[in-house]
């Protein structure tokens, strides 16, 4: 297993995740309505400077573990200084952006020089460790955030500019868990998905702090725009699945014998035609970037639905009388599509629940493991065609049994770990069984195990990192709200509302200003329940930023018990309380290894004792010039 991690895992890696920088969630504006934060060719010429710096200070293959270590040799803080200043004073603020521009330049070269992989790929590594220190070093959080991480700048590629982009949509695309992973970036996708951050309207590459973010009247945040707020989005969302899946429920369980539609009935398929524009609707926006395994799911489970839907009306106009015999099967048929989605239907609601640590770890277990089928689906389809031609090739050679059902049924048996011999012990003897034997050999013990270790690798890399896949799910989810956000936010299902009463007969003929207000004033009728426990929500937090920027805190700050007389009592080593002092005196140096602080010991006491021999050396040099100058007197 090690061995097939180190030929295949690190290559496997590098290409998802160079993929899935281009397989970007939601399409950042152009470049024609975002400029980028600097001027490209200076920012170009900042990440070559990094380049350049890495290349020194990895000149040779090193383990891991060297690079990311905490108190590593390597990257030491020298080291990150430099890369600080590689901007200068007028750049700093893209030196963060262009470490992860160097990154994937490492792991690029990497897929194209495959003798030097692994030096490249330590390289790509120093490159995000640089990027963490960074971080988590900065003090001016205010900087560091909107300067830093959310201005979006831009590289020369082939000569032309690249898409405008900020750190926090690179780190995603490229999956740089030790990057997404630092407490300031942390802190900014906290600040985006409670909505403290919000896009400029004049300026789309700037991000600026909520206006009304430490205002404590609750009327002052009744406003339909605070439905760009993630958090608020994605709990409407969560709200709207479980109405979905009640709906549905209440629709399965409650069979109408006639065939008529109900109110249940009618409600769940106007939500499904909700959906199911959504989907298209993005698809038209995105392209093909857009699909993934998430939206095919829910793609195929609002198909399934519409062909209940179909079915249905065709029920409905065969014929007026209840009792006929083809109502009676279109009416069942439609039942059987809308009883074979349930467990889609209950599946559905992890996606809107991976913003939650435990169900978003499990997703990104899953997800990994999907991926890792591929090569399972990929080598059992190679083995299928050919034994099935075998197979076809020994039916055919018996023109008076035929048995192409009974082999496709049996080697779908043995797939599942069921093998039917019996069915082949008269078939082409004895070339059939023999063969048989042989396909659920290669198929049961030497692929499905194949798919168990990879199941396994997958599980053990993703469970020891659980923590930081999660915050990548998470930042991934707050991005998808932000990165491209709607000017007027209509949540499915009201985005019915928002084709069919405003789209279609206003937008095309009424003013813009005037079209604003109206969506402004629909947003506020449809999302007034919410927007009554939103404007509570925000000014209970607007009272708390205030008592923290008071106590000269930081906006986010949450107070633990142990901070309660943490102001009293005195660790100070000068005070009277000289507890302080004697913690100092017994702390260990944990960023220095015990064997180089006895080193530093040993050469310590050599110095000093040189420090004494020459001492008495140069007494005793001058004692015996004293005798002497003595002696030659008294001659």
């Amino acid at each position: 297993m090690s061995l097939w991690k180190t030929l295949f895992g690190k290559r496997r890696s590098a290409i998802n995740q160079l993929y899935a920088e281009g397989h970007r969630l939601l399409p950042a504006y152009s470049s024609d309505e975002v400029p980028a934060g600097m001027p490209v060719k200076q920012v170009t010429k900042v990440a070559l400077r990094l380049k350049y710096q890495i290349e020194q200070v990895i000149p040779c293959e090193l383990d891991e573990s060297v690079i990311t270590n905490p108190n590593s040799s390597v990257i030491t803080k020298d080291v990150i200084r430099t890369a600080e200043r590689a901007g200068g004073e007028e750049y700093r603020a893209c030196v963060i952006f262009c470490l992860l521009v160097c990154s994937k330049w490492f792991k690029l070269q990497a897929l194209s020089e495959l003798w030097d992989a692994s030096l490249l790929e330590c390289r790509a590594t120093a490159c995000e460790v640089i990027a963490k220190h960074i971080i988590e070093s900065e003090k001016d959080e205010d900087w560091l955030i909107k300067e830093a991480l959310l201005k979006r700048y831009s590289i020369l590629r082939k000569g032309e500019q690249t898409a405008p982009m900020s750190v926090v949509e690179r780190a995603v695309d490229m999956h740089t868990l030790r990057v997404i992973g630092s407490s300031g970036y942390q802190k900014c996708m906290r600040y985006l998905w409670k909505g403290w951050l919000v896009q400029d309207d004049r300026d789309p590459s700037r991000f600026i702090e909520y206006k009304d973010k430490d205002n404590t009247s609750y009327w002052s945040h009744l406003n339909p725009d605070r439905m760009r707020v993630p958090m608020y989005q994605n709990s409407l969302l969560i709200f709207f699945s479980f109405l979905y899946l009640v709906l549905y429920t209440a629709v399965i369980n409650t069979v109408n014998p006639t065939g008529d539609l109900d109110v249940a009935e009618g409600i769940l398929y106007t939500m499904t035609l909700a959906y199911l524009l959504d989907e298209l609707n993005k698809i038209l926006k995105v392209g093909r970037y857009y699909i993934g395994f998430w939206n095919v799911f829910n793609f195929t489970l609002y198909m399934l639905l519409a062909v209940s839907f179909i079915l249905r009306m065709v029920a409905l106009i065969h014929s007026s009388n209840v009792d006929d015999t083809e109502r009676r099967h279109f009416n069942q048929l439609s039942y059987d599509f809308l009883a074979f989605t349930a467990p889609m239907f209950w599946m559905r609601l992890l996606l809107f629940l991976d913003t939650y640590r435990f169900f978003g770890a499990m997703l990104v277990v899953l997800k990994v493991m999907m991926k890792e089928s591929l090569i399972f689906f990929a080598l059992l389809f190679v083995v299928l065609i050919g034994f099935l031609q075998a197979f076809m090739g020994m039916d055919n050679t018996d023109f008076d049994i035929p048995v192409t059902g009974t082999i496709i049924k049996g080697m779908a048996n043995s797939i599942m770990q069921s093998p039917d011999f019996e069915a082949f012990e008269g078939f082409a003897p004895p070339f059939g069984i023999i063969l048989y034997y042989i396909f659920n050999f290669v198929v049961m013990i030497i692929l499905l195990n194949i798919l168990i270790a990879l199941y396994n690798s997958s599980y053990e890399d993703i469970s020891g990192n659980a923590d930081d896949e999660f915050m990548a799910l998470f930042s991934a989810r707050t991005l998808q709200y932000v990165r491209a956000p709607d000017e007027n936010v209509f949540i499915p299902p009201f985005n019915l509302i928002e084709v069919f009463g405003l789209i279609l007969p206003f937008e095309w003929w009424m003013p813009s200003n005037t079209y604003e207000r109206l969506n402004n004033y629909i947003m506020g009728v449809i999302y007034s329940p919410l927007l009554l426990i939103t404007a509570y929500i925000e000014a209970r937090d607007a009272r708390q930023i205030r008592w923290n920027r008071h106590c000269g805190e930081a906006d986010d700050t949450v107070h633990q018990e142990w901070e309660e007389l943490a102001a009293e009592v005195s660790f100070d080593i000068t005070g009277t309380d000289d507890w302080g002092e004697i913690v100092q005196k017994t702390k260990p140096n944990v960023e220095v290894p015990t064997a180089v602080l006895e080193i530093r010991e040993l050469k310590e006491q050599v110095r000093v004792l040189t420090e004494s021999i020459q001492t008495l050396e140069a007494r005793q040099r001058s004692t015996s010039a004293v005798n002497g100058d003595l002696s030659n007197g008294s001659r």
